[in-house]
Parts: structure tokens; sequence; C-alpha cells
């Protein structure tokens, strides 16, 4: 349903399912919002912008963009890097 809270308790079970699926090793959900505010200060987003990302202050449309673009281009990774290939 939309509109709706979602359980925490839900959530993290199927975040935790994900993970498994994808070999991955288990962390906690708030634990991306680390990551994430991590990814964009070591690309000299400003912070005042992570902030705002993360509901902890407000700011233009416009910064929220070019900082989830950023983020964006963090994740994809070197050229030629292929996020579903695990390392051994």
């Amino acid at each position: 349903m939309q509109g709706r809270a979602i359980d925490p308790t839900s959530l993290s079970r199927t975040f935790t399912t994900l993970l498994r699926k994808a070999d991955l090793r288990r962390i906690r959900f708030h634990d991306l919002c680390h990551s994430t505010a991590t990814l964009l200060l070591e690309r000299d987003v400003e912070l005042v912008v992570i902030k705002e990302l993360s509901g902890r202050a407000h700011l233009r449309l416009r910064l929220q963009c070019q900082a989830i673009n950023t983020l964006s281009t963090a994740l994809d990774g070197p050229a030629g890097h292929d996020p579903r290939r695990r390392r051994r």
C-alpha cells in the first residue's frame, strides 16, 4: 500500500534477505545512510547538502539533485566494473 509507514522490522527482514541473495555481508539498513554520506563527503559534496538528503536540513532541489547524481556516479564504479560479479 502507498501512503503508509513501513514497518521497521519488515524492512530489516527484507533487506537482510536481499543481502543474503546477493551474497553480500550482513549490515544494518541504517548503515546505508552512513555509506551514502561517506561517499558524498569523499566527492566534496557540501555537508549541508548531505544533511538535507538525510532529512536533517532543508535545501533547494537543485543541490539535492546534484548530490544524487554525484552518488550515482560514485556507485557506478570504474569503467568496465561489473557490480554483479563477486570478488573472490
